[in-house]
């Protein structure tokens, strides 16, 4: 398990932290069953406060992705990935719509949209391969 965490974001610390575990956990990088490492452990090898990782850890249990237990480890818990891979691309086609309204609103062209959405794709997928 790799977290790489970009002090230069603005995306909350917590936030890329439960990121990076759902794309893991939603490639089958991490099966379920996979334990993970404790909170204090996470916040050691990241160099992140306890709170933050157990923000993170707190908001994938939320989402069904983990299990997390008073005095155990927590596991990688997928019930129905085939569900969970729905649900986050209807959430991915409400965030598409946003954007193109709002690109729309702005009056960029088509092609100025899909450059920048190329751009973000790319920027996040550098960030994803460190």
């Amino acid at each position: 398990m790799t977290i790489f965490i970009d002090t230069g974001s603005q995306t909350p610390l917590y936030e890329q932290i439960a990121g990076q575990l759902r794309r893991q956990i939603l490639d089958g990088t991490l099966p379920e069953g996979t334990v993970l490492p404790g909170i204090r452990a996470l916040a050691a090898q990241v160099k992140v406060s306890i709170i933050t990782t157990r923000r993170a850890y707190e908001e994938l249990e939320r989402e069904g992705l983990i299990i997390t237990r008073q005095g155990q480890p927590s596991t990688v818990s997928i019930r129905d990935p085939a569900a969970l891979r729905e649900k986050e691309e209807a959430a991915l086609e409400a965030l598409l719509s946003r954007a193109a309204l709002a690109a729309h609103t702005l009056g960029l062209s088509r092609e100025e949209y899909l450059a920048r959405a190329a751009a973000r794709y790319d920027h996040n997928q550098k960030e994803d391969s460190r």
